[in-house]
């Protein structure tokens, strides 16, 4: 979360999108920056539980989740889209990337409310199904720093190998690998220790 924010901090001076693939390094849950920590609290026994810079539902996060986030500066077309419309876009770029790896999915075409404050249960317009059921979703947070969107796939129910798809991924645009700096890395220990970390930040509604 602390690299996440931190890149969409830095896009504007680098001044072209950044894709991001990483994992947990144990059973966690994330929920969206809106939500009230006493309600989601509730949903989950999964700890550790953290706040989300972006807004969207409860997301549980384990060994058969793939998180991802995309980061654009505010000079780039995808920031000056309307919400639904970078949402819809992101997961149609998602379904292509299932596609060339053989598995037929979907666009949600309208929202199923179920599980209020869940965001794997019930669908949003726009979420990406598989047999019908929800296995892609995202959240947005844009501002005058860029626009940063961090999407969830659980695609156990699917059988392909997550690298395929990542690699699927990245053959939609031209991407280099990028290599952050040291202070980078210092700069998100830091922010993870002080604000991701803290009671007090997590729970502070």
């Amino acid at each position: 979360m602390a690299a996440d924010e931190l890149l969409l901090q830095h896009t504007a001076a680098l001044g072209q999108a950044i894709m991001r693939f990483y994992s947990w390094d144990q059973p966690s849950a994330s929920f969206g920056y809106f939500q009230r920590f006493a309600d989601v609290e509730a949903l989950t026994d999964l700890r550790p539980i953290l706040r989300r810079p972006t807004a969207g539902g409860l997301v549980r996060h384990d060994e058969n989740e793939w998180t991802y986030s995309l980061i654009f500066p505010p000079t780039h077309p995808w920031w000056q889209l309307k919400a639904e419309e970078s949402y819809h876009r992101v997961h149609v770029w998602v379904r292509r990337a299932f596609e060339d790896c053989g598995v037929a999915t979907e666009l949600c075409p309208e929202a199923r409310p179920a599980g209020a404050g869940q965001c794997f249960v019930g669908a949003e317009k726009n979420d990406l199904l598989h047999c019908g059921n929800k296995i892609a979703g995202a959240a947005q947070r844009r501002n005058h720093d860029g626009l940063l969107i961090q999407g969830s796939v659980q695609a156990k129910s699917t059988g392909i190998n997550r690298k395929a798809w990542e690699k699927s991924m990245l053959a939609e645009s031209d991407w280099s690998e990028w290599e952050p700096e040291e202070t980078f890395t210092v700069e998100t220990t830091a922010l993870a220790k002080c604000k991701y970390s803290a009671d007090t930040y997590n729970q502070k509604r």
